[in-house]
């Protein structure tokens, strides 16, 4: 499978919706808002990096990376997500080689680190984990937060991602 990873184009917009939209649905709801989180992104100017998966000319997968702040305020730290890949596409990698090429290319930003809420059982491939003193409201449970720093060690503190997270379908 020759996978094509780049940043997000104009013409790509409608198609990142719909696999996103596509590769939530159904997962953990009949009304998944994760392509909402990813134009409220855009629109606000906070998708720091925004990249597709393209597999024969068409959108197979996207990744978003957005700034995070720590205890309010911004410390250099990304959140990664959400990360789609159409559903008949997934379990090939997709996914990991989007995530791959995002972490590298917030550290060619300079970034300090990146965080994700997700399954602990997925993330940690990448290097993620949970950090005691680094949280988030509204994880399911401590171990669902991870963090990766990329020079030192994870911040201490509380964790928010931009408000276009927080919205409802």
């Amino acid at each position: 499978m020759d996978i094509l990873i780049r940043s997000e184009q104009a013409g790509d917009i409608e198609a990142i919706s719909q696999v996103t939209y596509a590769a939530f649905l159904g997962r953990f709801s009949d009304r998944p808002t994760e392509h909402l989180i990813v134009n409220g992104l855009r629109d606000a100017g906070m998708l720091t990096l925004s990249l597709v998966a393209e597999l024969d000319g068409k959108i197979a997968g996207h990744a978003a990376f957005s700034p995070v702040t720590i205890n309010g305020e911004y410390r250099g730290w990304y959140g990664l997500g959400p990360v789609s890949v159409a559903p008949e596409l997934q379990k090939q990698g997709i996914g990991s080689k989007l995530i791959r090429e995002g972490l590298a290319r917030l550290r060619g930003l300079g970034a300090k680190g990146c965080v994700v809420e997700g399954s602990p059982y997925y993330y940690p491939r990448f290097g993620f984990k949970p950090y005691a003193g680094l949280t988030y409201h509204a994880s399911p449970a401590p171990e669902f937060f991870m963090a990766l720093p990329f020079y030192d060690e994870a911040l201490r503190g509380q964790v928010e991602y931009h408000k276009a997270f927080y919205i409802s379908a």
